[in-house]
């Protein structure tokens, strides 16, 4: 597998916002800061899935305790350079999910993501910002869901619509996920 310095550097933007942030991300990947850790209370990397199902008509979505909306799953690296190991990871953590695969190795989507302040366990953790990497995976939507309690209080598959819609956060709904449905709709057609 590739490193994330070589796949960024193979990245074909969709859009402007995935190029202005491939700029960004290849700067501070390139800076010699641990990126890796919560560590660092400024910018971390992150790892996302936009989760289908196998007609690719219905997307994998969890209710987020902290950002308190329906929202795509991941998680932070945690020191795991295998971005797409650590979505597949949090995916089975979030949803229960066993038998989770990527449709490709690749990254789908790439994002930088503003985190306000909040506390979690207890503890405040200061704004910062989660540099996002996106995989597509493919799960069976008849395989049973678990919710994980500290992290989501729901799971649930949506249509691509209803996935978009069912997010309380703008920017998510008007910038990322339907431009993950419209990446989705170019892949199958």
């Amino acid at each position: 597998m590739r490193n994330l310095l070589e796949q960024l550097e193979g990245y074909t933007p969709w859009n402007e916002q995935e190029e202005r942030d491939r700029v960004v991300l290849l700067s501070m990947l390139k800076s010699g800061q641990d990126l890796w850790t919560r560590e660092n209370e400024t910018a971390h990397f992150t790892a996302s899935a936009w989760v289908t199902d196998p007609t690719r008509t219905k997307v994998l979505m969890c209710y987020h305790n902290i950002y308190d909306s329906w929202s795509w799953l991941g998680g932070h690296a945690d020191g795991d350079r295998d971005l797409l190991g650590v979505a597949l990871r949090e995916v089975g953590e979030e949803s229960g999910l066993t038998s989770v695969r990527p449709v490709s190795e690749d990254l789908f989507s790439l994002e930088i993501l503003t985190v306000d302040g909040h506390e979690k366990r207890g503890r405040y953790v200061p704004s910062h910002l989660h540099l996002n990497v996106t995989y597509l995976l493919e799960a069976d939507d008849a395989e049973p869901l678990a919710i994980k309690p500290d992290e989501n209080s729901a799971v649930g598959w949506f249509g691509l619509a209803e996935a978009v819609a069912a997010s309380s956060e703008p920017w998510f709904r008007e910038r990322i996920y339907t431009k993950l449905n419209a990446k989705l709709r170019a892949r199958v057609n």
